[in-house]
């Protein structure tokens, strides 16, 4: 069974109620799809059995033995990553689309396209499972391939060791990367705040998620910063037809807990978050929708 815990903005505390499932005591596969800025490996320090390159796409490079300086590469660049210096041309790797139209109409075939290989994927044991992550090199594109890498992943390591639950951390929004998080996911948990951004933005992460299975749960976080508010998003979760799962309170220990390299419910179990965070998991998740 896959389980997805999105949600429509960041900040909502999406990843400190993965980090709490995770870890409630069943070995698990947990897959870090927010792979622009992946924290997961930050809590759970897992081994690196596995590494593997992903290739987000190609970057224009210029053979200046070659290159004539004639300029007409910097002339059609769309997106202004080329430009003359000190008489040689110089292309910008961050500005850089990879288009390859530069190395086509270069007339001394001085431009080539070379690969992009920074970015990884990563795989291994963690306390309670198995861990899978990606980390996207700064400035690539992420268009939900490295996601959909991390997950084949995570469905081969849950098959070899035998695991039954991938529990996915979804990055936030709408894009291609939570799009490919979602793709024929069994349920998914969108995580929201008490706040009118945190409402509107869970109306079109709610949309998107419904489109692909009618299993939804919502948790309001911080819930009672904002009751009034609060109230309000359980208005529109009963009238949306969707379960909410669950109201959590602030709780400053839940960054304490982060701090030390746990999750809350590892480090402080019998307070309300944690008890709160146990009933919903076991509820929705580990038990099926009630």
């Amino acid at each position: 069974m896959e389980l997805a815990v999105i949600s429509g903005k960041g900040g909502t505390g999406k990843s400190s109620v993965t980090a709490a499932f995770a870890t409630l005591g069943e070995k698990l596969v947990v897959a870090d799809c927010d792979v622009d800025a992946a924290n997961l490996y930050l809590l759970f320090n897992p081994e690196h059995d596995t590494e593997k390159v992903y290739i987000g796409g190609h970057k224009a490079a210029v053979d200046h033995t070659l290159c004539a300086v004639c300029g007409i590469c910097e002339s059609y660049c769309r997106f202004d990553a080329i430009r003359e210096e000190e008489g040689k041309i110089v292309i910008s790797e961050t500005s850089c689309d990879g288009c390859f139209f530069c190395s086509r109409i270069c007339p001394m075939d001085a431009i080539s396209m070379v690969r992009s290989d920074k970015s990884r994927m990563y795989s291994g044991s963690f306390r309670n499972g198995m861990m899978v992550y990606g980390r996207l090199a700064p400035g690539e594109e992420n268009s939900g391939k490295l996601v959909s890498m991390v997950r084949d992943e995570a469905k081969r390591v849950a098959a070899e060791k035998g695991m039954k639950t991938i529990l996915l951390d979804g990055p936030p929004g709408i894009g291609c990367p939570v799009i490919s998080t979602v793709t024929g996911v069994d349920r998914i948990v969108i995580v929201t705040e008490p706040t009118m951004s945190g409402l509107a933005d869970l109306k079109r992460v709610h949309e998107v998620a419904r489109k692909f299975t009618s299993e939804v749960g919502v948790i309001i976080n911080k819930s009672d910063l904002n009751e009034a508010m609060a109230d309000r998003i359980e208005g529109w979760c009963a009238a949306q037809g969707s379960t909410l799962l669950g109201r959590l309170p602030f709780d400053r220990r839940v960054t304490d807990a982060m701090v030390a390299g746990r999750s809350v419910v590892e480090m402080y179990p019998d307070t309300e978050i944690s008890k709160a965070i146990n009933r919903i998991w076991n509820k929705f998740l580990a038990n099926g929708k009630e």
